[in-house]
């Protein structure tokens, strides 16, 4: 079994993916909180260990991707301790036997490198990952494997918390698309801005990326957030949960399987 870990900075993921099957069996996510420590996550692995039937010697191997730099000494303890083995963790030193290639690996997320290696892994054409998460990112690559650009803007969980954080008589909202972009209420307004707006954004951006390149693209949607924005059209309905726990399956076997 093969364990992805991807450590973003909402939620810390663990994906479990049985090789023979491929499938991915069982995710395990866990808020990603200032001050986690080694302790708080081994008991929430075991106790999910424990009403899988599971054992830790049962993960082969584990690769480790994180945004978040305080949480990767943390979590390669956490492995170390917890599955007695070492992860490999992704960098920019990980990018060079892939099938993709970025002008500035310094400059591009460990999560971002895996959307785009799963995204071209299965297209084996130019594609834009668009990725509903924190923030919301659009990694453009072309029919050779070369990245060639990366829009990022806040994500919408993001917009919609700087609206209560700076507003006193704003109230919180349920994350759902409305029926309407015209709101009847407060809580209409908010849901109907945030919405249909980031749909008119994520069609423009892909619209305006296009013209720019003359070229027709894949698209391909994935993070958090992806499954709430249902009105988007036919070109984002090719989802893809898992594509950043994929790629960090892809990475680690392009350089220890090598």
């Amino acid at each position: 079994m093969f364990l992805s870990i991807d450590a973003g900075n909402s939620n810390i993921v663990f994906g479990f993916y049985r090789e023979e099957e491929d499938t991915w069996i069982e995710l395990l996510r866990i808020p990603t909180k200032k001050g986690l420590k080694v302790y708080d996550l081994e008991k929430k692995l075991a106790l999910f260990f424990l009403e899988k039937k599971w054992r830790a010697e049962q993960v082969d191997q584990i690769g480790l991707s994180t945004v978040v730099p305080d949480l990767e000494p943390v979590l390669i303890r956490l492995c170390l301790g917890f599955f007695r083995k070492a992860p490999f963790v992704i960098n920019e030193s990980s990018y060079g036997l892939l099938p993709v290639t970025a002008m500035n690996p310094t400059e591009i997320g460990t999560d971002l490198m895996a959307n785009i290696t799963a995204a071209y892994l299965r297209f084996k054409d130019a594609c834009i990952i668009v990725d509903f998460g924190t923030a919301l990112t659009f990694c453009v690559v072309n029919q050779e494997g070369n990245v060639i650009g990366v829009n990022i803007f806040p994500g919408v969980k993001t917009a919609i918390n700087s609206l209560f954080t700076n507003t006193a008589k704003l109230p919180k909202v349920a994350l759902k698309m409305p029926e309407s972009a015209l709101g009847k209420d407060t809580v209409h307004a908010i849901q109907a801005g945030i919405f249909y707006g980031y749909s008119c954004l994520v069609k423009g951006m892909i619209e305006a990326i296009e013209k720019e390149t003359n070229c027709k693209y894949q698209v391909l949607v994935t993070g958090g957030m992806s499954s709430l924005m249902n009105n988007l059209g036919e070109r984002f309905k090719t989802v893809d949960a898992n594509l950043t726990l994929k790629g960090i399956y892809h990475i680690t076997k392009f350089n220890l399987d090598k």
